[in-house]
This record gives C-alpha cells, sequence and structure tokens, in this order.
C-alpha cells in the first residue's frame, strides 16, 4: 500500500505540510495542493491513488470541488479531512462519495494511516471485484458463443443423421415398417434401418449405442455405411444365419477403437419361404411379437458389439403369421415410465404393444409425446403385415 500515490488538498499551509510529512514517513508518495483548482490540476496530469480533502477551505468551490473530483475519478478514494464542517456537512461529502472521513487536528498518526490504508484497500476490492466481473462477463460471452456454435454444428449434424434414417412409414412386399426416435440430445446413440438386400430379402435392425452426444451419434454414421456395404458384400449363408452379420459388425467396431459398445437386434424376413431369422446383440428390451391379440418377448442372448473379440452370435428363425406386429424399442423407453419396478415396465410395454395398431397409438400408449424431455434416447421400430 505505501507505494500509492496521494493528492492532498489543503488550503492551512501548517496543516498541509503537517499532514504530509506523516505520510511520506511512510513511504507514500504525496503532491500537495493548497487550492481546488491546483488540485484538479494535479488530477488531470496524473489520477492519484487517494485523495485527502479538507472539505471547507478559502476555495469558492467548496463541496462543488468534491462533487467534481467524484465525478471524474470514481475510481479514486476520497477521505475529507476537515476541522470547521458541521456533520451535516460531513454526510453531504460521504453522500458525494467520500470513503471516510478525519477531524482536525490528527493526533494519532496510526489514525490517518489506518483510514489511508482502510480506503485504498476498499478501492482495491472494488476495481478487484469490477475486473472480475468484466472477465466473467467476457467469459460468458465466449461460452454462450460457444454454445450457440456447437448448438448449430449438432443441429447440423442432428439433419444428417434424419438423412440417414430410412422412411418412415414404408412398405416392402405386403410388410409396413414404421419408426419414431426421440434423441435426449440434439444428437441420438439410437439407430434403425431396413432395406431390401435381394429380390426376396430385406433386412431391419435397431441399435442402441453407449454413451450419448456427438461421439455416441458418430458410431451411427459407421453403422449406417455397414448398412451399404451388408448390401453389397453380404453372403447368402448371413440372410438365413444374421448371427455372422452381427460377428462380422463385432470386428468392424473392435476395429474402428472408437471406444463405445453396441447393443443391436437384427432379423432378415424372407418374403417368400415367409420366414423371420433373427440374432440379438445384447439388446434390451427383447421385441414384442403380436399375434392374435397376444404378445410375448422374442428373446434370444448375445453379447453386445465392439466389447469382446471372438465373441459369437446365435441365429434363431421363426415361420410368420399372415398376421402379426413386431414392436423393437431401445431400452430409454423404460426411463419414461413411472412403474416402479423393471418388471412393471416390462408388462406395460406387453400390453401397449399388443393394443396398439400403429405407431401412433404405441408412442401414445407409452407416453411418448412430442417434445418428450427424456434422459436418453428413446426409439420404437413396428414392423407389421395384415392378413
Amino acid at each position: 500500500m505505501n507505494a500509492a500515490r496521494l493528492l492532498l488538498i489543503d488550503d492551512v499551509v501548517a496543516d498541509r505540510e503537517s499532514l504530509a510529512a506523516r505520510l511520506r514517513s511512510r513511504g507514500f508518495q504525496v503532491d500537495a495542493a493548497a487550492s481546488g483548482a491546483e488540485a484538479l490540476q494535479f488530477a488531470d496530469d496524473q489520477a492519484p491513488d487517494l485523495i485527502l480533502c479538507e472539505l471547507h477551505m478559502d476555495d469558492p468551490d467548496g463541496l462543488s470541488m468534491l462533487e467534481r473530483l467524484t465525478r471524474d475519478l470514481p475510481d479514486v478514494p476520497l477521505v475529507v479531512v476537515t476541522a470547521d464542517s458541521s456533520m451535516g456537512d460531513v454526510m453531504q461529502a460521504l453522500r458525494l462519495g467520500a470513503a471516510d472521513y478525519l477531524w482536525k487536528p490528527v493526533a494519532d498518526v496510526d489514525v490517518l494511516i489506518h483510514a489511508v490504508d482502510s480506503a485504498l484497500e476498499r478501492s482495491r476490492l472494488r476495481q478487484e471485484n469490477s475486473r472480475f466481473k468484466q472477465e466473467l462477463e467476457e467469459a460468458n460471452r465466449q461460452l454462450k458463443e460457444y454454445v450457440e456454435e456447437l448448438q448449430q454444428d449438432q443441429r447440423a449434424g442432428r439433419e444428417v443423421q434424419l438423412g440417414m434414417l430410412p422412411p418412415t412409414p414404408m412398405a416392402i412386399d405386403g410388410f409396413r415398417m414404421q419408426h419414431h426416435i426421440i434423441p435426449s440430445l440434439f444428437l441420438s446413440g439410437d439407430f434403425v434401418d431396413y432395406f431390401r438386400i435381394t429380390d426376396r430379402h430385406f433386412v431391419f435392425f435397431i441399435a442402441d449405442v453407449s454413451g450419448h452426444g456427438a461421439s455416441s451419434a458418430f458410431v451411427t454414421v459407421l453403422l449406417k455405411n455397414f448398412s451399404r456395404r451388408l448390401r453389397r458384400e453380404y453372403r447368402p449363408r448371413m440372410l438365413t444365419a444374421p448371427g455372422e452379420i452381427l460377428r462380422w459388425l463385432n470386428q468392424e467396431l473392435l476395429e474402428s477403437q472408437l471406444d463405445r459398445h453396441v447393443t443391436m437386434f437384427f432379423g432378415v424376413i424372407d418374403c417368400q419361404d415367409n420366414r423371420l431369422a433373427y440374432a440379438n446383440a445384447g439388446h434390451f428390451p427383447a421385441p414384442v411379437m403380436v399375434c392374435d391379440g397376444a404378445a410375448h418377448y422374442l428373446e434370444i442372448p448375445g453379447k453386445p458389439l465392439g466389447l469382446f473379440p471372438d465373441a459369437r452370435f446365435a441365429s434363431a428363425s421363426i415361420e410368420l403369421p399372415p398376421s402379426f406386429r413386431l414392436a423393437l424399442f431401445s431400452d430409454g423407453v423404460f426411463e419414461v415410465m413411472d412403474e416402479p419396478d423393471l418388471a412393471a415396465k416390462e408388462a406395460r410395454l406387453l400390453r401397449s404393444a399388443c393394443s396398439a395398431p400403429d405407431m401412433d397409438s404405441l408412442c401414445h400408449a407409452l407416453g411418448l409425446a412430442p417434445g418428450l424431455e427424456a434422459p436418453d434416447d428413446v426409439t420404437c421400430l413396428l414392423l407389421s403385415r395384415s392378413g
């Protein structure tokens, strides 16, 4: 503090020199002025760190000089040192912005130094607080710009994701497919696809990538690319043993080293033989098969993709009835249910799939309203055929 520069204003020479000497003895730099005009000249040349001012001098400016100093130098603390002023004048000085006041004669130099040091410290804290506030405002501004830019990027990414999804609804040889995805963020880690792979076969799958956000969404791009490659590079035996397809995809994900795993239910429908071949890579819940007013889970064991190098995936097949619905979900559907335990939620999923003939009624039965803010991505895929 003792390196501070002080401006002392007093028209009484003895008082001015006495105070200046005391302050200099404590290491302060002191400019002394005998009038308001002289003080203002000092202040114009170099702003002081603190002003000590006699409140009433012969100078005609009086309190107006004090008002100007506090107006022109708002960051400079001002201490009133006065002998003849009334308490009303002191209060007026404080209202004008004075930081403190002392009564002459100042007999104890420690009282003087304490008043100066305290005013300087309060001024320093105010300036530091103002600087922190400006830095915080600037950081908030930059953060807001960053968030807006990130949201724009994610919206663009969401449009890309939507463009990768198949049409909904879509029909292939009397089978009807519909899907509905509610992302927990702009980007989704859930993905569905369905497409014809031969004249008599088409495939469908639902996938749930671990995690959320951009890194998980990037894996869905790999899944779409895999769909394209599968159309070109499949081997005929894969159409009756889709576990081989999952094994192939498992190796692809392990080699990508993206530190993400995927659960997936994969199905192949042979429209000529009227059969569904399927395999499950740890996807939960299992698909719900609805036929003749009854619903049951289509369960088959399997490990998630992208975790185990030597994983094998079992395949199964069933003959499809003339009329049926197959409802597939990501596990985020359980997050929006208010049932007390998993068993109750699974029972509700069966009831909802059994009673809902289409995607709109299925979403309504499960509470998947538009604009739902879900803690996890929620996806529904509905494959059906009417007899």
